[in-house]
């Protein structure tokens, strides 16, 4: 292929495999064969197959759970890149995990999202590609280039030309914080905007408090940019309803889904829930949610912004297009 004589490789991590696959069809090229393995006391090995020496290589790996082990994964495969003399290491991350500890809310804790910038830079990684972190600001993290894709222009088409939405529906953001986000895609359509005011008493327990917004007799579509626990985004989905909402549908680009998540996203009353591929979900989590479920391929966004950063063209118009195209 002309991609691989110009120097363009793709490896995986074990962490999402699925994704990483439909990533190098698109961009036209095979995964690089690895060898990754645990030695018994869970120790990870590494070996790359294939010469690598100059070449341009993205690594696909998200940090999701188990995060840490996904990560430590990650850094041996960049440090056996860099052994191996690879010329350029991009780490493409679809899930940057540890992004909700950007800052210090209390005393005597970590800035891990800092702490896992520092380690990725000083493994031998030369540029980050990922997709809608918690905190946008940890870009400034980095010392090294970093581009953030949004799931926007996925979500964007199965919601103008599936659901049908219009600037009669209304985009929620379960939160102050999402309001930015929330803004962004009812500008894709102009739909209205609401937002819910809400206390965290305790880690992953919340009580949503006031709404501010028009919902009766409307179509919502709650926005986030991750599902964890689902409480919070639950209790925001039997609210709107509570409140007179027609329908409500939840769309977050990660689907974290953890402990008894799908459990609660199946009794909720949303009638949709809209994620991307960028975390592997499990077979029992998918079947628990059955058709409520709607998973949408980041690989064509991912596969395209790989294909320009190497030929060194523009993102930008990536982040408002409906529709990916090669180019």
């Amino acid at each position: 292929m002309l991609k691989e004589n110009l120097g363009l490789r793709i490896i995986s991590g074990r962490s999402n495999q699925g994704l990483a696959k439909n990533i190098s069809s698109y961009v036209g090229i095979r995964l690089i064969d690895t060898y990754i393995t645990e030695f018994a006391d869970e120790e990870i090995f590494v070996r790359i197959e294939e010469d690598v020496r100059g070449r341009h290589i993205f690594v696909i790996q998200s940090t999701s759970n188990p995060g840490h082990k996904n990560l430590f994964e990650l850094l041996v495969i960049v440090d056996a890149l860099k052994r191996a003399s690879a010329g350029y290491i991009t780490a493409v991350m679809p899930y940057y995990g540890y992004a909700r500890q950007e800052r210090k809310s209390e005393s005597r804790v970590p800035i891990t999202a800092k702490l896992v910038a520092n380690l990725l830079v000083e493994a031998g990684v030369n540029r980050v590609i990922t997709m809608d972190l918690h905190a946008a600001q940890i870009q400034g993290f980095f010392d090294i280039p970093v581009d953030h894709l949004f799931a926007s222009s996925i979500f964007y088409d199965y919601v103008k030309n599936t659901l049908k939405a219009d600037e009669n529906w209304v985009i929620v953001s379960p939160d102050v914080g999402g309001l930015e986000r929330a803004r962004h895609f009812a500008k894709l359509f102009k739909g209205g905007i609401a937002v819910f005011d809400k206390r965290r008493e305790k880690k992953n327990q919340t009580e949503i408090l006031n709404m501010i917004g028009e919902v009766e007799e409307k179509d919502c579509i709650l926005i986030d940019d991750l599902i964890d626990t689902a409480g919070t985004i639950c209790q925001a989905a039997d609210r709107l309803v509570e409140l007179g909402a027609k329908n409500v549908y939840i769309m977050a680009t990660h689907g974290v889904f953890s402990k008894n998540a799908a459990e609660r996203l199946r009794d909720c009353k949303a009638k949709k829930i809209l994620i991307t591929d960028t975390i592997e979900l499990s077979e029992e989590k998918i079947e628990i949610l059955g058709d409520k479920l709607i998973i949408l391929s980041a690989a064509d966004l991912f596969g395209e912004s790989i294909e320009r950063i190497h030929a060194n063209k523009s993102l930008s118009g990536l982040f408002y297009e409906s529709k990916i195209k090669k180019v």
